[in-house]
């Protein structure tokens, strides 16, 4: 099995150092400061590198098919997973 290595640009980072705890959508965009224009496709990629988990209410993540940012990102939540957590940190 190949081991794939993700590269983490600056911005992914950033939003990563926000989310070890369950954050919703308002609460991230005002801490980090960063329109939802800048902030929504960074969440997209890590997101899609599986780096955090969005999340419907602070206990229930949302199936991948269900999962609309560029229209709902204001209704979620978003938490760094172990992965996630562990690429912030190496």
């Amino acid at each position: 099995m190949e081991r794939q290595i993700l590269f983490m640009t600056d911005e992914e980072f950033d939003v990563l150092d926000e989310l070890y705890f369950v954050t919703p959508f308002g609460v991230l965009r005002e801490t980090i400061g960063w329109a939802p224009a800048k902030l929504i496709p960074v969440l997209d990629s890590i997101y899609r590198k599986g780096w955090i988990k969005i999340m419907k209410t602070i206990d229930d993540e949302l199936p991948e098919g269900q999962i609309d940012l560029n229209n709902h990102a204001d209704e979620y939540f978003f938490l760094a997973t172990k992965s996630g957590l562990l690429a912030h940190n190496s």
